[in-house]
């Protein structure tokens, strides 16, 4: 859970902040939120979870507990490292692309580590495994159709270059994700 956590601060404090790029869900609302305000990402997760987190302690008490460490700890971790924003572009000096595939790897494979060993962020995700009992769609394509509309809403209020270089992030983010948390094959 650390460790996750310590990618998912680095992809976010070195990769995308210095760049002005979002990812999706919780993260990409508080990334939002910091550009038109300045306040710390991790204090707006913790802000933006509250409503999904309460409605986790009255539908499933298991996924509230494993979740809200996960939160938590990311969260702290995220603004501990806030000072890498400042001098992450002299050392990292790749395009925004770069930038935004490199923070969405690292924020990725965060969260598949700490999916690989049962535990979250919260977040969005934790909205569309709810929302899946009133939708008929895969708990995956919720998460893709709100991280879509959160970037969205991103490049409106920031600059339309944002959406496009969101997107990269989001496909990084989903590739590393991914990998992390892949089965193992047992071959006979």
């Amino acid at each position: 859970m650390v460790l996750g956590s310590l990618f998912i601060a680095m992809g976010t404090n070195a990769f995308l902040v210095p760049s002005h790029v979002l990812d999706g869900g919780v993260i990409g609302i508080a990334l939002i939120v910091n550009y038109l305000s300045g306040l710390p990402i991790g204090f707006v997760i913790i802000v933006c979870s509250v409503p999904m987190f309460l409605a986790a302690w009255l539908l499933n008490r298991d996924i509230f507990y494993n979740s809200l460490t996960g939160m938590l700890i990311s969260s702290l971790m995220i603004d501990l490292l806030a000072p890498l924003q400042a001098w992450a572009p002299s050392y990292i000096g790749g395009s925004i692309a770069f930038n935004a595939a490199a923070g969405g790897a690292f924020i990725g494979a965060g969260l598949g580590l700490m999916l690989r060993f049962e535990t979250s962020t919260g977040g969005t995700d934790l909205l569309a495994h709810f929302l899946t009992r009133y939708v008929p769609l895969n708990v995956g394509i919720i998460i893709l159709i709100m991280d879509l509309a959160i970037i969205g809403a991103g490049g409106v209020l920031l600059s339309g270059g944002t959406f496009v270089q969101s997107l990269v992030t989001i496909v990084a983010g989903a590739l590393a994700t991914g990998l992390c948390t892949l089965r193992k094959q047992v071959y006979k």
